[in-house]
């Protein structure tokens, strides 16, 4: 069984209320029906009835909420006023906001009305996160919201059976070392919850426990020895080369003490460039399944979306989303 497969088996057995704030776009609302049709999220559609009924899809068991009319709007605006009031925001403003579809989606969330949110199908990335970092924001003890991609590459026996999880491919250009090493204990929380599997987290870097010099290196070094104090628990090394972190015929001789080296199966990258073009590589020439991005240390559980995403791109998204909140609520 695949890791979707899993995920979607995992989230009818605690079946969370995801809101989809996009009700206007036709995939959004067919991934509605096939999320309540299949029984693994109920969901709650934001949009005009009359609107999204003009796609002639059976919602039967879908909610559908017009944020225009909403009894709890007056609600929702006074939570975000009074989140947001020493911001300076006014009442007026809070109000204001609600009209956009990822703001109200996110009070839903706040609100605790729903479990988790999926918007981005034709919202630009920025307006998903703004409401979601202003409202939500992290959770204790992390500082930086982050994206990880599950990887699952066919006929590979490096990692969990050619499963990966890949951090962070989507969201901060050039982190801090304190910032990666957030990223590092998030990506690790994602390996369990996501895929079930024993985190093994390498650091990535030109450089093996310090065959090469510069400034990324340390960098790397850096945020090594800062998630390994804040997360002393978790199998972590670093700074690692990517064949020293996955083969183990290299690890064993360029670090044949690691504990990590030759069986990572979380690879945290120093920045975005490197991250972004490691998974769009694999993707395309190992022909793997590319699965995100996922955020990671959220409070509270909302998934950005590809706008260039299919219905079923957003149906395993909802799941996702859905299995966060179960780990969420525990």
């Amino acid at each position: 069984m695949g890791v979707i497969d899993s995920i979607r088996t995992r989230a009818k057995q605690d079946k969370k209320k995801i809101v989809l704030p996009e009700g206007a776009d036709e995939r959004v609302v067919k991934a509605a029906a096939i999320a309540v049709s299949e029984g693994f999220a109920d969901v709650v559609l934001l949009g005009n009835k009359d609107e999204i009924a003009k796609f002639g899809i059976d919602l039967a068991g879908v909610e559908i909420v017009d944020p225009a009319n909403c009894a709890k709007r007056a609600e929702y605006a006074n939570l975000l006023y009074e989140i947001r009031k020493n911001k300076g925001m006014t009442p007026e403003e809070a109000d204001k906001l609600l009209d956009k579809p990822s703001y109200f989606g996110t009070m839903m969330v706040k609100s605790g009305d729903c479990d988790g949110m999926v918007c981005g199908a034709v919202t630009s990335t920025q307006d998903v996160w703004r409401p979601v970092l202003q409202v939500i924001k992290t959770r204790p003890g992390i500082k930086v919201a982050s994206s990880c991609f599950v990887m699952e590459v066919p006929g590979c026996d490096f990692g969990n059976n050619g499963t990966f999880i890949f951090a962070d491919c989507a969201l901060n250009p050039d982190p801090t070392a304190e910032e990666l090493a957030e990223i590092a204990i998030a990506a690790a929380d994602s390996a369990k919850v996501l895929c079930e599997m024993e985190p093994k987290i390498a650091m990535l870097s030109y450089s093996t426990l310090g065959s090469g010099k510069g400034p990324n290196v340390d960098k790397v070094k850096e945020a090594t020895a800062i998630a390994k104090a804040k997360a002393p628990e978790l199998d972590l090394d670093g700074e690692l080369q990517a064949d020293a972190a996955l083969v183990p015929s290299v690890a064993s001789k360029k670090c044949p003490d690691s504990k990590v080296a030759g069986q990572a199966n979380v690879l945290v990258f120093p920045d975005l460039n490197a991250g972004n073009i490691a998974y769009k590589l694999v993707q395309r020439l190992a022909k793997a399944e590319a699965i995100g991005p996922i955020s990671q240390g959220v409070a509270l559980s909302v998934n950005d979306l590809s706008r260039g995403c299919s219905a079923e791109d957003v149906a395993n998204v909802v799941a996702i989303t859905a299995i966060q909140a179960q780990m969420t609520a525990k």
